[in-house]
């Protein structure tokens, strides 16, 4: 076992031995023997555990012995408590996405804190079938059929190779410890339907079935490499990005064929589904305005471009300044004050850097979102306008209304922030003192 381990990681090119690896250990038969076999092949190894209080005191033994081992090894060991249960209700997520997203991040920063090269999951080839078939069931493409590759990026897979039997034979031999979870017996989870249930029945039809499917994965692994050349092409053409959004042009888009399969390649990064991509295409002939939301994102038709974006995190509240030197306690403002107007006079050439006339304003103001049947004199202009006509006009995208932020003073709005201000507002020959207010740029740190 250790002599086909070590094979594996060379002929893949997993890991060198200057490497530093941490290796995700839970406690369970698999993390265990993947973590002996590191130590004792020689590898340079940290030990990371999640605990994500989800079973009780059996989460707590699992630790516990994850911690016992590595002190008997003299391996470093990091380890992590999640309030899971709170993550998924707060995220509206399953518990099942709410560990994979906790423990993901977690490794990340445990591998940036203290150095380490390469993390390694101890994902066999028993479980790449199972995800392979899971896949399928829930409707897949390319690269869901070359599932649990060897290496992806930083993440190392190096028992692969080995059949959960072959690893259950090594832990004993070995007199290595390990916890159940009793969770893996229950068919009430999908991935536990496929292992006990399904997979029985393939390998009756199919004694080799395990050795056909990973064979197949490995050609689909090659397919993948083919068509994300094709594809990064494809983005480089159709997409821009702008900020912490992505424009995709929609004529580009609607050029390429066939049209369902490019779309599912270019957004599943994005979270679109097998059958999200039915509704993705159909947003491509709807009206501008029209959107739909993925488990990370939210996809918006605007006039000649689709725009993927962050969801917001949440309502934006209603801010209340004061004073003009409170201006200064928010983190979209630069700088802020009152001052006595120059002579002569001569506004600023940035719409970031706005001018006001300061006996105008009234304090306390308010900053917040537009809402529908807001009105204000753009500068330069006599009449009112509503906001919704001033923002059609100005050709902004769903995003950019709802990113718009506005200053009221006595029921009245000042301006739109880094867009225009209301002409009643106007720096005039009978100005005496103007609110200078200069606002970081997009793209600009905070």
């Amino acid at each position: 076992m250790q002599e086909k381990f070590i094979k594996f990681i060379i002929d893949n090119r997993l890991a060198e031995k200057e490497d530093r690896i941490l290796m995700g250990v839970s406690g369970g038969v698999d993390s265990m023997v993947m973590a002996h076999l590191f130590i004792v092949s020689g590898y340079n190894t940290g030990i990371a555990h999640c605990n994500f209080r989800l079973r009780g005191a059996d989460s707590d033994a699992d630790e516990k012995l994850v911690r016992e081992f590595a002190s008997a090894y003299g391996v470093p060991f990091h380890n992590i408590c999640f309030e899971t249960k709170e993550y998924a209700r707060q995220k509206k997520i399953t518990l099942q996405m709410a560990a994979r997203d906790l423990r993901h991040s977690w490794f990340e920063e445990t591998m940036s804190k203290y150095g380490y090269t390469l993390l390694a999951l101890a994902h066999n080839k028993s479980d790449r079938t199972e995800t392979i078939i899971l896949n399928l069931i829930r409707g897949t493409g390319i690269t869901g059929m070359a599932a649990m590759k060897p290496r992806s990026d930083r993440r190392i897979r190096p028992l692969l190779f080995a059949e959960r039997n072959d690893i259950l034979d090594y832990a004993k031999r070995n007199k290595i410890p390990w916890r159940e979870d009793e969770s893996n017996k229950s068919v009430k989870y999908t991935r536990n339907k496929i292992r006990h249930k399904i997979l029985p029945l393939l390998r009756e039809i199919n004694p080799s079935f395990d050795d056909t499917i990973q064979e197949t994965a490995e050609r689909f692994d090659g397919y993948d490499e083919i068509i994300s050349l094709y594809m990064a092409g494809v983005k480089e053409k159709s997409f821009r990005k702008a900020d912490d959004e992505y424009h995709v042009d929609i004529r580009s888009l609607i050029s390429f064929s066939p049209l369902k399969s490019i779309l599912f390649e270019l957004f599943a990064p994005f979270g679109i589904t097998s059958s999200g991509t039915r509704e993705l295409a159909a947003l491509l002939s709807s009206e501008p305005g029209k959107k739909i939301k993925t488990r990370t994102h939210v996809i918006y038709r605007d006039r000649k471009v689709l725009i993927v974006k962050p969801p917001d995190t949440g309502e934006f509240p209603d801010i209340v300044i004061n004073t003009p030197a409170d201006l200064n306690n928010q983190d979209f403002i630069l700088k802020a004050g009152i001052r006595e107007i120059p002579r002569p006079f001569t506004p600023a050439g940035s719409r970031y850097h706005i001018t006001l006339d300061a006996g105008m304003v009234n304090f306390p103001v308010v900053i917040r979102k537009w809402r529908h049947g807001d009105r204000f004199i753009p500068l330069g202009m006599n009449n009112f306008r509503k906001l919704s006509d001033y923002f059609t006009d100005r050709k902004f995208s769903v995003p950019q209304k709802e990113k718009a932020m506005i200053m009221e003073s006595g029921g009245n709005i000042v301006a739109i922030l880094g867009e225009r201000i209301d002409n009643r507002y106007r720096v005039t020959p009978e100005t005496r003192k103007i609110l200078e207010i200069i606002l970081k740029e997009p793209g600009e740190a905070l």
